[in-house]
């Protein structure tokens, strides 16, 4: 191999396609550099680490993978939560593991080892198994809510749950906009108040950069009147520039965010009293 390498060499190194490699440079799984004209190149040494790193993730989520196939099983699937959850220490932990194991099942359905309704039953389930999960955890009914919403363009909504996951962890409420939610219909929701922060995702299914950064910019415009917070995230074509919108690959780091914003609120409220 070459000192530096494109998306597309890294890609058939590896065995995927161009997108799942930007997917995991994006997310910092997989460490880049960025050249003058803002593309993507891969250093030898980094790649060959992901590659002994990547064998230990598939070889970890066999398991995991294998019980999302079996039969629509919920309650394994609930079960394997559980004991991710037993494992990791706390719910953030899970969901930022949760989103290489969605990246292992993409790598499997590209590289054809399993079919597209393999995919779609284990999304499925997953998703089933993580609202059981979520609903058990306890929230203070005055907690501040935040309004998860996938961008326009977009149908993928798992990666909403793992952020809901996260947020109810850190003590705040949810209400779901949905699939392919427009913009506009986020401003509506903002400007009747009640909404502490919006949450949006757009997977790496959502290319369209020119699409998304109206979408960003009508979003931002709203939440920036009524004082909302706002954070983009998901692995797709979201602009640089984001204005005073919140950029994030990282659940962990949205946990943490969450937590923080929370008790800035808590803080405030206590100040005015």
């Amino acid at each position: 191999m070459s000192d530096l390498l494109t998306s597309a060499e890294v890609a058939r190194l590896v065995g995927v396609g161009p997108t799942a490699v930007k997917r995991w440079a994006d997310s910092g799984s997989l460490p880049c550099i960025r050249t003058a004209g803002g593309h993507r190149r891969f250093r030898s040494v980094d790649v060959q680490r992901f590659l002994a790193r990547d064998q230990s993730l598939r070889d970890d989520w066999a398991e995991w993978i294998d019980v999302l196939l079996r039969d629509g099983d919920i309650y394994a699937v609930q079960a394997q939560l559980f004991g991710e959850r037993a494992r990791r220490g706390s719910w953030h932990d899970v969901a930022g593991a949760l989103g290489e194991l969605l990246t292992e099942i993409g790598r499997r359905w590209e590289a054809g080892t399993i079919s597209i309704l393999d995919e779609h039953v284990a999304s499925a389930g997953l998703q089933r198994a993580l609202t059981a999960v979520i609903e058990s955890i306890p929230v203070d009914p005055a907690a501040p809510r935040c309004l998860l919403a996938a961008a326009e363009a977009d149908d993928h909504t798992l990666g909403l749950s793992l952020v809901e996951l996260c947020l109810r962890e850190a003590g705040w409420r949810s209400e779901w906009a949905g699939a392919r939610t427009p913009a506009s219909t986020i401003a509506d929701r903002v400007t009747r108040g009640d909404i502490a922060m919006v949450a949006m995702s757009a997977s790496s299914a959502t290319s369209d950069q020119t699409a998304l950064k109206a979408i960003a910019e009508e979003t931002s415009r709203a939440c920036q009147a009524s004082g909302v917070l706002l954070v983009m995230g998901g692995s797709g074509a979201w602009p640089d520039d984001m204005g005073r919108a919140l950029r994030l690959h990282d659940l962990r780091k949205f946990y943490d965010y969450a937590v923080e914003q929370r008790q800035t609120r808590a803080s405030r409220t206590n100040v005015d009293h």
